[in-house]
């Protein structure tokens, strides 16, 4: 099968070399092909992309995390991908469990697999904070309320989709909260996902794009977005 690592990433000059020499250590036998997508970066993330040769898309401005992932899903449907991972920039994901979260796909149980951290609570030591953790656990209440679905980690973006759902997601895509209301929403179309234990580790360098400040702004909306997914299918 052919597969696509997408990387997208905004600011992340600290890690993004790292990130991508980490990878290709791994992967000694070039399974993974890999595409950043820098997202209008203000750094010199566009700079290290271009002196390390590594693969990249860039945006002139930023779209966001929904925007830049829904360019890797172009990318992975234009040249015919058969899987494509969604990995982040920040080295806060193991390219060990790659291979953990593509394998059901591989096996066609499934259309997506999100890598988690809590279905199995011994396979990572980081959680995220206390009030992530809640928040996490509101909106997984919701998205079973919506699509009588139990999903764990509903924020994770380690998360891979077979080629159904890069066709899909390559049209159309959540700009804003993409990872729980894309869920969402392919789970009401009668897509398959599924959960894997994967580990997770804490950013080391720069700073997430979910800020203190923008918490109780993000649970309202994401919930009410989520909730409107609910809401199409009986228009």
């Amino acid at each position: 099968m052919k597969i696509l690592i997408v990387i997208p990433a905004y600011n992340e000059e600290e890690n993004i070399v790292k990130v991508y020499e980490n990878i290709k250590k791994y992967d000694v036998d070039n399974r993974y092909d890999v595409i950043v997508i820098n997202d209008g970066s203000k750094d010199n993330t566009l700079k290290l992309l271009k002196e390390n040769d590594i693969p990249y898309i860039d945006l002139i401005n930023n779209l966001g995390i929904g925007g830049a992932v829904q360019t890797g899903y172009k990318y992975a449907f234009s040249n015919g991908y058969d899987v494509a991972v969604q990995f982040d920039g920040d080295g806060q994901h193991s390219i060990e469990n790659v291979k953990d979260i593509i394998k059901p796909i591989e096996e066609g149980k499934c259309n997506m697999v999100i890598g988690s951290r809590f279905v199995d609570k011994s396979s990572s030591k980081f959680k995220s904070t206390k009030i992530r953790r809640i928040g996490i656990n509101i909106i997984s209440f919701f998205i079973k309320l919506v699509t009588k679905k139990k999903i764990y980690d509903t924020t994770s973006g380690f998360r891979a989709i077979d080629r159904n759902l890069i066709k899909l997601f390559s049209r159309d895509y959540p700009v804003e909260y993409p990872e729980p209301v894309s869920t969402a929403t392919i789970l009401r179309k009668k897509y398959e996902v599924e959960e894997v234990p994967v580990k997770m580790n804490e950013r080391e360098n720069g700073v997430s794009s979910i800020r203190k400040w923008k918490n109780v702004y993000y649970m309202f909306n994401v919930i009410l977005s989520i909730l409107t997914v609910g809401m199409e299918d009986k228009r």
